[in-house]
């Protein structure tokens, strides 16, 4: 399926992208200019009566801080106008419908995979079943292969895998010749090793790979969407979509589910705009350039120990980072509908999928003096390992101002500090500044969450059951958002430190469907924050209930973290809101035909008993043969001495 090999030069136009550089400086300007008025702000408090040790470190945590949320606030800015004019991010001309050219499909041939590791058998086959099906009802299947790559290590649930393989090709009839599962008994390099696999067994025959994640579903047409845009952009690596939650239940599942499609148009076309080409990848719900990726995209084992050493944890970024270095395009289409996923159902699931995360992030700072990435590179690495960092920084930055304000609170009445002072030393209390930069962190905070409830309100109301419950569902949604935010800020920190400390995490099959949270465990992950909390709050309210009420939201979230855990997993809560409109979603409203038959299919379909189907290992495709070489991050040639062993093991292999 390979011809020759593209590079920069050859690649062809593609879609245009107009200003690409002056995007970057107009992003780049905007975020610095804002976060450096609040920056200076914050130095003019400080800096009132002189500047301690003490200060110089708030004002160094609180710039960070200040930098990121700036960051988000001017990308959501942007998506906000582009999506209120209805302008493409990329073209910056008006959105059109994406238009499908059959005799070009078919001349494109197109893998859809799914790597999963000891997943829950039954919902895995069941939306890998109506993803297929979706797409057959769209009369172009035959240009499409599906993979379903097990990298399952235990043997129940490897059986039922195979169980229930055998059972769905019995189901598709015909359609089976088109399906393959292969289960890799050694997962070594995890799911890096696992697409690497396929990859060089049979990925030289697909021009493209759909890579979905294992709680993934994916409409027919957001496929042939998909692989009409890489066709439409022979430039073009890898092209990303939003993956949107859906099938939550629980109260916290229902609340991300919300603003996740709520919010992440908005984010992401504002996100698209400044990153032109050079988008990032989220590791799922995309579509890959497989000569590209099996060129470009062999992972190294890193030097050294955690947290920047082994094995490269989150590879998706790293990925899209050598395809930018190779001179490929990364896509992020903000606008592309059918793209769904499933997410943790309540805090402390949440909690553990993003200390996964945390660690692979964290691992990044180390690639950020590599020569050969892009600088749009190392900023998504700098980002994304921000965004996790920035908890500490803001606890941090809490314990600091508390230690200052106590600290002020005893020295108040103390006015000659030095021996033979002639003069008193007044303090000085900026008040005006202190309001001035407590409103414009509050505007930077929830402005884009009033920007994406207008958008909605003039673009897409009506899929959100009505004016009167998207506004009353983003309030609540806002309300909560900033309840639970201090618990989350907890548990990201602790996770940072750990991951700091060398302390490793299983990344093993995420939870996904709703539970109720038992008491037992609520308090045994938060206890030690609560008490915390009340040493904290009382030692401030007793030294300067000023500021203990000004610490009081942040020290609420902490003291009720058990019983938020525990409520927010209820999925009786979860229901009744929906039953009342609150929290719906554009696919709950549409009906969306797939999710519907997913919900039925869950219901008709069971993993069979064992000893129901033989043994026997699927038959799988011919295999042809290739190596990825893998990359060396400076700049220089791929490691060739590994390349010439994996080709020589490759072909005694074939032979």
């Amino acid at each position: 399926m390979f011809g020759t090999q593209m590079t920069s030069s050859n690649k062809g136009t593609g879609t245009p992208m107009p200003f690409k550089t002056l995007r970057v400086w107009l992003f780049a300007i905007a975020a610095l200019t804002t976060s450096g008025y609040g920056i200076s702000i914050m130095f003019e408090i400080l800096s009132s009566n002189g500047m301690t040790l003490l200060e110089y470190a708030l004002l160094i945590l609180f710039s960070i801080t200040f930098a990121w949320i700036v960051t988000a606030f001017c990308s959501g800015t942007i998506g906000f106008v582009l999506q209120l004019l209805r302008i493409d991010p990329l073209t910056l001309r008006r959105i059109k419908p994406i238009k499908f050219d059959n005799a070009a499909l078919a001349q494109q041939k197109t893998a859809v995979v799914m790597p999963i590791y000891n997943e829950d058998t039954h919902r895995v086959i069941a939306g890998f079943e109506v993803s297929l099906q979706s797409l057959k009802e769209t009369g172009q299947l035959a240009n499409f292969d599906f993979y379903l790559l097990s990298d399952t290590q235990d043997p129940e649930i490897a059986q039922n895998e195979l169980s229930a393989w055998h059972a769905l090709c019995e189901r598709l009839g015909d359609t089976a010749k088109q399906v393959f599962y292969r289960r890799r008994e050694d997962n070594k390099h995890r799911k890096v090793g696992n697409l690497t696999d396929f990859c060089e067994r049979w990925g030289s025959q697909y021009d493209h790979m759909i890579v979905l994640d294992a709680d993934s579903v994916m409409t027919g047409k957001c496929m042939l969407e998909l692989t009409t845009s890489m066709i439409n952009n022979p430039q073009a690596g890898l092209i990303q979509t939003i993956p949107i939650p859906v099938r939550q239940d629980t109260y916290f599942g229902r609340f991300l589910q919300f603003a996740s499609v709520l919010y992440s148009p908005m984010l992401a076309t504002g996100s698209a705009f400044w990153q032109t080409d050079k988008a990032n990848y989220w590791g799922h719900n995309a579509i890959i350039r497989v000569e590209a990726f099996i060129n470009y995209c062999g992972l190294p084992t890193l030097e050294g120990n955690a947290p920047f050493g082994g094995e490269i944890l989150s590879h998706d970024f790293v990925e899209a980072s050598l395809l930018h270095s190779a001179g490929w395009d990364v896509l992020l289409l903000s606008d592309i509908e059918g793209s769904y996923e499933e997410v943790p159902s309540n805090i402390l699931d949440y909690a553990i999928r993003d200390r996964r995360w945390v660690q692979g992030n964290i691992q990044h700072l180390g690639l950020l003096g590599s020569s050969k990435l892009k600088l749009m590179s190392k900023f998504h690495f700098l980002l994304g390992a921000t965004a996790y960092i920035s908890s500490l920084i803001w606890l941090s930055m809490l314990a600091l101002s508390t230690i200052d304000a106590v600290t002020r609170a005893l020295n108040s009445d103390v006015y000659f500090n030095r021996v033979y002072q002639l003069f008193p030393t007044w303090q000085i209390a900026k008040t005006d500044l202190i309001d001035s930069l407590l409103y414009l962190t509050i505007v930077i905070l929830l402005m884009p969450k009033l920007m994406g409830v207008i958008v909605t309100l003039v673009h897409r109301n009506k899929r959100f059951g009505g004016s009167f419950k998207l506004i009353l569902g983003s309030i609540i949604e806002t309300v909560f958002a900033i309840i639970v935010a201090p618990l989350m800020m907890v548990f990201h920190a602790y996770f940072v430190v750990c991951v700091f400390l060398g302390k490793k995490v299983k990344w093993d099959a995420q939870p996904r469907e709703g539970r109720m949270v038992p008491w037992k465990e609520a308090f045994g992950y938060t206890l030690f924050s609560t008490l915390v909390a009340i040493v904290w709050g009382a030692t401030a309210y007793y030294f300067t209930p000023v500021f203990f009420w000004w610490l009081s939201p942040i020290l609420l979230g902490l003291l009720l973290g058990a019983p938020i855990i525990r409520y927010t997993s209820s999925i009786k809560l979860g229901v009744q809101l929906r039953k009342m409109g609150i929290f719906i979603c554009p696919s709950e409203v549409d009906n969306d035909p797939m999710l519907n038959n997913l919900k039925e299919h869950l219901k008709e379909i069971s993993v069979p008993e064992a000893g129901q189907y033989p043994k026997t290992i699927p038959t799988l495709p011919q295999e042809h043969l290739v190596v990825m070489p893998i990359q060396s991050f400076n700049k220089s040639k791929p490691h060739l001495p590994k390349m010439k062993a994996l080709r020589a093991k490759a072909i005694k292999k074939f032979n």
